[in-house]
């Protein structure tokens, strides 16, 4: 049954005009990007609220079966990887449940963006690409996009801006899954961005940097 997630919730000092939905990476919860908020050194006034949902805990196949946070079962790493796709689209109605909160609150769609890490972001693209009203964007990091070949993209989000950021030496999500996710929404008409960082399955300073700016430039001009 889909069910609203609890999440770690950081206000603005400001009433917020805006909104981040931000999806860990399995075996992560909610907490794990909080730590990134000071780091992109956002102005004090900036009127963002960020939301961190932490995952549902369940067992995951390919780390024996242990239950862990996760947004999906994982059957079989690698390129071609293997995951229960009907625990995914739970997952992503959970997190578009979040998305109809924020806009209940206040915030205009046009200023929700999802972000989303290695699993997160396979989520994070179900939900966009397919929410019914215009987002701020998506910021897929480290991440593939697993549903791809299935996904029908809601007529209100076909322009939605898409930026993919990964490591030149990611060893769990391969870079070529990256591209191949790029190639693919290239393939549904999207004109996504694409960065690539020297770094491994991580987040580093000068990506932070660039997420920083991002976020100002959608959210608060």
């Amino acid at each position: 049954m889909t069910r609203m997630l609890s999440s770690v919730v950081v206000e603005p000092q400001v009433t917020p005009t805006a909104s981040v939905i931000w999806l860990h990476g399995l075996g992560a919860n909610g907490h794990d990007f909080e730590a990134i908020l000071p780091e992109l050194k956002l102005p004090e006034d900036a009127a963002i609220r960020f939301i961190f949902p932490h995952s549902p805990s369940i067992s995951v196949t390919i780390n024996g079966g242990m239950v862990m946070p996760a947004w999906y079962d994982i059957f079989e790493m690698g390129a071609g990887r293997k995951l229960n796709t009907e625990q995914l689209l739970d997952s992503a109605k959970s997190v578009s449940m979040l998305v109809d909160h924020e806009i209940a609150s206040g915030i205009p769609s046009e200023k929700v963006l999802l972000a989303g890490f290695s699993q997160g972001g396979a989520v994070a693209y179900q939900v966009a690409l397919t929410y019914p009203k215009p987002l701020a964007g998506l910021l897929a990091l480290s991440t593939y996009f697993p549903t791809a070949p299935e996904i029908e993209v809601s007529n209100a989000n076909k322009q939605l801006d898409i930026e993919l950021m990964h490591g030149s030496y990611d060893p769990v999500v391969l870079p070529s899954m990256g591209k191949e996710a790029l190639s693919a929404l290239e393939g549904l008409g999207f004109t996504p961005n694409w960065r690539e960082y020297p770094m491994e399955h991580q987040v580093c300073y000068p990506q932070i940097n660039d997420i920083s700016q991002l976020l100002q430039a959608k959210l608060l001009n």
